[in-house]
């Protein structure tokens, strides 16, 4: 009987937990807290908002941002990661910041996981998203499998109460000898490194004998189930706060195969959430709601976004959702962002990237602005911009270019529209944050970052010369001063920290390699976390010979150390870590989410108290991680648990509330009234629960929290409020309160004073309540050499001084620099920004103000304003010019742009706004600017290309070519003139290796017979055209031109596509009319008017064999075939009704593109061009021979009636043709000039006409008619008109002038 009173509980509880663990492995789910029973793993959407939750304070002691699981957000997504990247903006879309606290509520999601994986952007209340300030590092640890790793003594039946809870909050012991502990449980098993200890297992009659269990710690907590919502896997919590005991949860079904949300339930409670009641029917029942936002300045005005997916509109409320009005949008939200001081002004960014404006809390709307890069707009900021309703936002131009514009919210024309930066801007890189605004500008593959500081005018971030950033993000911009994480080009992954003056100019160097990596929406993160409550105070993790360790600084970087480890460990043992072997180190992933924790927090309300998860040893690890907390700001740390518990502030942090991270259902959890000290176990429930998320009233200030969880994962939403005021009796008083000494290891001056901090004392249990305020008394201290980093252009030595890099020229001076007046001449110190310190060592290290000396001009920087080298013919160019040093009020500026304009300047300040120009023609222009005063002068220059918009090109390609024959491809440019431009050749088969040249023309072969493609691309700036023309290969082929009736030119509107038409029907029209085999014969239209086209003749292969002979013969009858339709006027087509075409033969034959003969010279045209200037060039002479001094022209006279030599030939010969009569009476020309001594043939006159007629029938004339058929009608033509010409002129002229000239004539 006693072993199956004692055996068998522990069998049925081993089933249960068994069957409870295999219900918990096979439902698997990340959503927003997220419950851990319900979903299969799957990512959010994409495009959900980044929200800014309004209940909490900031975790990072910088602002409190609240991340959607996606993109978009509350007014933002996640900044690319080649971009400029801010921690948080006041008013801006990049994130959501303190200014519009709770837009659209932060999402609980469930998830049914038993132990989220890492890296999943997904979210279980595991996931640790973060502000853009810090950086996600590390692996959760896997605990599925250790769930049950605890050895435990014996119970009789009456101890297994709870058995399941027990192992979940057993596992791991809080720290200190008052934790609250059942008597009958024993001691657990340590995990991981740490030593056991070990209790004698006891029988059941001592267990029996050391008297009943005493009765567990409660609290004070009702339960709620939302009926009806088990399938809903999101949701959404809005606490009023303001002393409201308002919640209003939205709670959604979202399917993540259709990506959108299916159903949805509105749940209000007023009475702190102890119940609910649902208002479907108030939104109406059918509704699909999918986002809450909330006024951040009137948190009773609650708006309701549809799922635009069913319908656009969105409801409004203005009793804290007692009563909805509904409202039709003409456009879908992707995101809001609400004015941080107007309750009523919001700004929508819609799905076509227009962004909208109401100044009615969104019952009215209009369009701002079109073409708006997302994220990338911002409220303006009193004080600094000079209208309230003034927007600042980045609108795109092109896909690598974008402006900077500030815009008024209702009368947003381009006659109102500010350009703060002159000149484009990169694409998504606008910042806009506190008093800073940052852009970026790539130019020569590099980018450069700006920055104006209290909207002054842009100037480039200085950063040590050689830090040749890859990628830039500014982490932080308060107490006036820029932290700016910088990956350089010899890193990966890791970044370099940068720290500014106040002008966010200069900056120098604060940490290298701190640890990034890439958060849950694709943006870096940088391990950097800055201490709430304790000003100056940041945490980092270093990267150093492959080891990842955690540092602290107490004066905003200017020194760096390791973190102390704990002396003892959660049971006492002693442990050995000795610096700078070993150290404690800290995971600084941060939650965004307000229903879960992170892996460190700290609070404003509660300074000096930091709870952080991390591990000892070497180097941070995943493994191992246990808890730990500081009291006294991070000098000293205490190990508290040995797993992973979410920490979260209570009463301002009068109180410390841990619930375990477990995939398992518990229903305890911890708290602690002394800084961490001790803490005791308590239950909030009576039935286990998967806890999704924990959700506090605003600001940590009150006792009452909301639990959400579930049963199981079938089960309804279940809302647990837990009231702590229960076990607190009393109010604090004064002497409950202690003073604290903020300290650095024992150095009392950190950022120039001493500072005392009212604390609650440990032992004090009460409640400090709403009204508690944190008082702080300081006292200033002298300054010391700790109190100043190095300044811009000095680095730090191992000796601690500051000495000039070996790039940096002390004895630079500035252009602002003025003779006459005074600058501040740097000691290689500047003191660290927000440092209150006095007297001391100041003097010395304080920059000296001296007079501005006198110096040449030196460092002359000549640039356009959008960093490029082209230009835009017609257009506006704006040249900056930059002096690094000299006097730019007495340097004088001259700049000559090229084009014969020139413009001087007395000194540089009268251009600060650049200088415009406007270049009238196409072309590469040397700009050269000049400065020069008294002492010297220097020159800087660019070479601009100017070009104008290509917009059209044709391909000149003969339709047909001979093979093997070279063929020339021209392509012809709209405008001609467009600048430089390059041309990429495909031509025949040739598609892997393109032909690159400068010319627009070029000449090739074509080797085979067939129709081969040509493909030519031109390359004009940023455009590129192209054109394309096919063209058949032949051995053989005739052709004619082809004319047209007048009508035919009415009609032709000069496109490709009409030419190809036409040509067609006439091809048609040919082959009914001459009956030739229409594979024979090819048409095209030729471009231009009036209309004119070619018919070309091809062989039939099958009947001439492929010979030469044959296939003459072939095209000779086919030529007379098609002639003979053509002049008998049988070749008509009808263009469309009414017009008839009637096609003619052309008599004079259009010269082909090609030549078709074997022996073909390209010296051709060369020659006959030489011929013509030379005989025009004799005559010349001899006209004017008596005006040139020293030209003796000898000439024999001759009478000038004397008749040239004839060729005798009869009637037979003179019938044989032209070409026969000319061949003889060359013969005999020929024949007779030799034979004749040689004074007879000097003195045979020779007149300019027959000279010239007689060099075209030279040996080497008839070889050229014979090579170029196209040469031969130029010359006809060039003949017949000479003649005409010299024939009248030989009237007047005496012809015997050329008589001098020997001429050697021979037969063709």
């Amino acid at each position: 009987m006693e072993r199956e009173v004692i055996f068998r509980p522990k069998w049925h509880r081993a089933f249960c937990v068994l069957l409870f663990m295999m219900l918990c492995f096979f439902h698997a789910a990340k959503t927003e807290i997220t419950c851990r029973s319900c979903q299969p793993g799957n990512k959010w959407r994409a495009q959900e908002l980044r929200l800014k939750f309004d209940t909490s304070e900031s975790t990072t002691g910088i602002k409190r941002e609240v991340f959607g699981p996606g993109d978009g957000a509350v007014g933002s997504g996640a900044p690319s990661a080649e971009r400029l990247r801010l921690r948080c903006a006041a008013g801006s879309a990049e994130c959501a910041p303190e200014d519009r606290a709770g837009h659209a509520q932060p999402r609980l999601q469930r998830s049914t996981d038993n132990r989220p994986d890492e890296g999943d952007a997904g979210g279980s209340d595991l996931d640790k998203m973060k502000v853009s300030n810090v950086q996600t590092s590390g692996e959760q640890k896997s605990r599925a499998g250790a769930a049950r790793s605890s050895t435990r003594a014996s119970r009789n039946s009456g101890d297994d109460n709870d058995a399941n809870d027990d192992d979940d909050d057993d596992k791991s012991r809080p720290a200190g000898p008052a934790q609250s502990q059942d008597p009958g449980e024993d001691t657990r098993q340590a995990r991981g490194r740490r030593a056991t200890r070990s209790e004698p297992r006891r029988s059941g009659a001592e267990r029996r004998a050391a008297g009943p269990k005493p009765e567990e710690l409660k609290l004070n907590s009702s339960t709620f189930a939302l009926t009806g919502d088990s399938s809903h896997n999101q949701a959404m919590v809005h606490w009023s706060g303001q002393n409201s005991s308002v919640i209003l949860m939205l709670t959604k079904l979202f399917d993540f195969n259709l990506n959108s949300v299916t159903e949805s339930s509105l749940w209000r409670s007023t009475d702190y959430g102890a119940t609910y009641q649902k208002l479907n029917d108030k939104v109406g029942s059918k509704t699909i709601l999918s986002y809450l936002y909330v006024s951040p300045n009137n948190k009773r005005k609650i708006m309701l976004l549809t799922d635009p997916e069913v319908e656009s509109s969105l409801l409004i409320s203005s009793d804290e959702g007692a009563s909805y009005q509904k409202y039709r949008l003409s456009f879908y939200i992707l995101s809001l962002l609400f004015h941080p001081e107007q309750e009523d002004w919001i700004l929508a960014y819609s799905h076509d990237q227009k962004l909208y404006s109401s100044v009615e809390f969104g019952r009215r709307w209009q369009v701002v602005h079109e073409r708006v890069a997302p994220n990338r707009f911002y409220w303006s900021k009193m004080g600094l911009d000079k209208e309230p309703g003034l927007i600042h936002l980045e609108t795109s131009i092109s896909e690598g270019q974008a402006l900077y514009v500030t815009c008024k919210l209702q009368n947003c024309t381009d006659a109102n529209k500010g350009k703060p930066f002159p000149g484009y801007i990169d694409p998504n890189s606008l910042v806009v944050q506190d008093e800073y605004v940052f852009v970026q500008v790539s130019a020569g593959g590099r980018p450069i970052y700006y920055v104006s500081a209290k909207r002054d005018v842009f100037t480039p971030m200085k950063l040590p010369k050689y830090t040749l950033p890859k990628d830039l993000h500014v982490i932080s911009t308060d107490e006036n001063r820029v932290v700016a994480a910088v990956q350089e080009w010899n890193q990966n992954q890791t970044y370099n920290l940068y720290v500014s003056d106040t002008s966010g100019v200069f900056y120098t160097l604060a940490l290298e390699n701190v640890v990034s990596s890439m958060g849950p929406e694709g943006n870096v993160m940088v391990d950097l976390y800055e201490v709430a409550g304790i000003k100056g105070m940041f945490l980092a993790n270093k990267m150093a010979d492959n080891q990842v360790k955690t540092h602290i600084t107490y004066n905003r970087g200017r020194d760096w150390s390791l973190l102390q480890a704990p002396s003892k460990d959660l049971r006492g043992n002693s442990i050995h870590c000795v610096l700078p072997y070993c150290s404690l180190h800290l995971h600084l992933h941060v939650s965004a989410n307000p229903y879960t924790s992170g892996n460190i927090a700290s609070r404003d309300t509660a300074p000096g108290i930091i709870i952080a998860s991390g591990s000892i040893g070497s180097e941070l690890s995943s493994s191992n991680v246990s808890v730990f907390v500081a009291s006294d700001a991070g000098n000293t740390w205490r190990q508290i648990f040995d797993e992973e518990y979410a920490l979260l502030y209570l009463d301002q942090g009068g109180a410390l509330v841990a619930i375990r991270h477990t995939p398992l259902p518990i229903r305890h959890l911890w708290l602690s009234f002394d800084e961490g000290r001790q803490w005791n176990k308590y239950s909030f429930t009576n039935t286990p629960l998967f806890v999704d998320g924990v959700l506090g009233e605003p600001g940590e200030e009150t006792l009452i929290m909301t639990i959400f969880g579930h049963v199981s994962h079938r089960s309804e939403w279940q809302l647990v409020k837990i009231d702590f005021r229960s076990i607190f009796n009393r109010r604090c008083t004064e002497a409950d309160y202690q003073t604290w000494h903020l300290h650095n290891q024992g150095e009392p001056c950190l950022m120039g004073v001493k500072r005392i901090y009212q604390k609650l004392k440990p032992t004090s249990r009460c409640v400090m309540g709403k009204t508690y305020f944190v008082s702080v008394t300081s006292g200033p201290c002298d300054c010391t050499e700790a109190d100043f980093e190095c300044d811009y252009g000095y680095e730090r030595r191992t000796n601690g001084q500051c000495t000039p890099a070996f790039w940096f020229h002390p004895s630079a001076m500035s252009r602002s620099c003025t003779t006459g007046m005074t600058f501040l001449n740097s000691t290689g110190y500047r003191k660290v920004v927000s440092n209150n310190c006095t007297a001391g060592v100041s003097v010395e290290y304080t920059a000296r103000r001296q007079q501005c000396p006198m110096q040449a001009p030196k460092g002359l920087h000549l640039v356009t304003s959008e960093g490029t080298l082209t230009a835009t013919l017609g257009a506006n160019v704006t040249f900056l010019v930059f002096l690094e040093e000299g006097d730019g009020a007495k340097t004088s500026i001259t700049l000559d742009f090229g084009d014969g304009h020139a413009l001087t300047y007395s000194n540089v300040s009268s251009i600060e706004d650049g200088i415009k120009h406007v270049y009238r023609a196409v072309g590469i222009y040397r700009v050269t600017a000049t400065g020069e005063n008294g002492l010297g002068s220097e020159t800087a220059t660019l070479y601009l290309h100017v070009t104008c918009q290509l917009e059209y090109i044709h391909l000149s390609a003969p339709f047909v070519a001979v093979r093997n024959k070279e063929v020339n491809l021209t392509a012809v440019l709209w405008p001609g003139q467009v600048g430089t431009v390059t041309y990429i050749w495909w031509i025949g088969n040739n598609t892997e290796q393109p032909v690159v040249t400068l010319d627009g023309s070029v000449a090739c072969t074509f080797p085979r017979e067939g129709v081969s493609a040509v493909t030519v691309q031109v390359s004009a700036g940023n455009s590129i055209l192209q054109d394309r023309k096919s063209i058949a290969v032949h051995e053989y082929f005739r052709s004619h031109l082809l004319a047209f009736s007048s009508n035919l030119d009415d009609h032709n509107p000069d496109v490709a596509e009409w030419r190809l038409d036409v040509s067609r029907v006439i091809k048609t029209s040919l082959v009914q009319a001459s009956g030739v085999a229409e594979a024979q014969l090819l048409v095209s239209i030729l471009p231009g008017l009036p209309t004119a086209a070619e018919f070309f003749l091809l062989p039939d292969k099958l009947l001439t064999e492929g010979k030469a002979e044959k296939s003459a013969a072939h095209l000779d009858q086919l030529s007379e075939v098609l002639l003979g339709a053509l002049n008998q006027n049988l070749v008509q087509f009808t263009l469309r009704p009414g017009v008839q075409v009637t096609v003619y033969a052309a008599h004079l034959s259009a010269a082909p593109l090609v030549d078709t003969s074997k022996n073909h010279s390209g010296s051709a045209m060369l020659m006959l061009l030489s011929v013509v200037v030379m005989g025009l060039a004799v005559f010349v002479i001899y006209k004017f021979k008596r005006k040139i001094p020293g030209l003796n022209v000898y000439a024999q006279m001759q009478n000038e009636k004397e008749q040239e030599m004839m060729s005798p030939a009869g009637p037979p010969e003179s019938a044989a043709g032209p070409q026969r009569a000319a061949g003889l009476s060359l013969e005999i020309l020929d024949t007779e000039l030799n034979s004749r001594p040689e004074a007879s043939r000097t003195a045979r006159p020779l007149t300019p006409v027959s000279f010239i007629r007689r060099m075209f029938e030279t040996s080497c004339t008839c070889d050229i008619l014979h090579r170029a058929p196209h040469v031969h009608r130029l010359i006809s033509a060039l003949d017949y008109l000479s003649s005409c010409v010299m024939d009248l002129f030989c009237i007047f002229w005496d012809t015997k002038v050329l008589s001098f000239i020997p001429v050697h004539v021979g037969p063709c």
